[in-house]
């Protein structure tokens, strides 16, 4: 039975070193923020190659290779459940989805955890830059001022708390959203992986370690 070579080695690297990242990224979020921070840069660095290479990739890494319309998506989702679904070498239309909706997830988790650390920690690409005050310096140390009669006014610093709890608030329920839609999407992706090996008879996760499948 011949075999044809179908990851190369960048997917193969990127699929795994993400298993990894992420994996690291959830067990830390918590306990370990630098190590969960610099696996998250990690996680936006993979995936902006994997948008690159997935133009400029070889053939079945190629975004213009899995990616279908709704109609064949759906239409492989009843040959799924039929048990006699048309075997693809790369990615099935189900799977094309799959590897959209894990980018997008991700793009998603990344983002809004790094406005968090801006927020929470002042640091990273979305930290605002540091500003002098040259208008109101008096009782800086106290969060006060004292406005032209004389008298101390906090409401400024207030409303700046208070809207700072408000974005954080809104960027944590974010992150937790996406956190969830790339645990249902593992989950999912799991079982679509386990489902077409048994239905093709192959291994797929062999094949995400060596890089070739059968070529029928």
């Amino acid at each position: 039975m011949s075999q044809v070579y179908v990851w190369d080695k960048f997917i193969r690297i990127f699929h795994w070193s993400l298993v990894a990242l992420f994996l690291i990224s959830y067990l830390t979020g918590d306990e370990l923020e630098s190590v969960h921070t610099w696996s998250g840069y990690s996680i936006t660095v993979l995936v902006f190659a994997r948008l690159i290479w997935g133009f400029a990739g070889s053939k079945y890494a190629r975004f213009s290779e899995f990616v279908q319309t709704p109609r064949k998506v759906i239409g492989y989702l009843k040959q799924i459940a039929s048990g006699k679904p048309k075997r693809y070498i790369g990615h099935n239309p189900a799977g094309g989805v799959m590897v959209v909706a894990i980018l997008v997830a991700l793009v998603g988790t990344t983002f809004s955890g790094m406005k968090l650390l801006a927020i929470e920690e002042g640091e990273g690409p979305f930290a605002q830059s540091t500003t002098i005050s040259l208008v109101q310096p008096v009782f800086a140390d106290e969060g006060r001022y004292e406005d032209h009669d004389g008298h101390e006014d906090s409401s400024s610093e207030e409303s700046g708390h208070e809207s700072n709890e408000a974005d954080e608030e809104f960027w944590e329920e974010i992150h937790e959203f996406f956190i969830n839609m790339m645990l249902l999407l593992i989950v999912l992706h799991v079982i679509g992986v386990v489902v077409a090996s048994r239905q093709h008879d192959e291994s797929l996760v062999k094949a995400m370690v060596t890089g070739e499948k059968r070529d029928s």
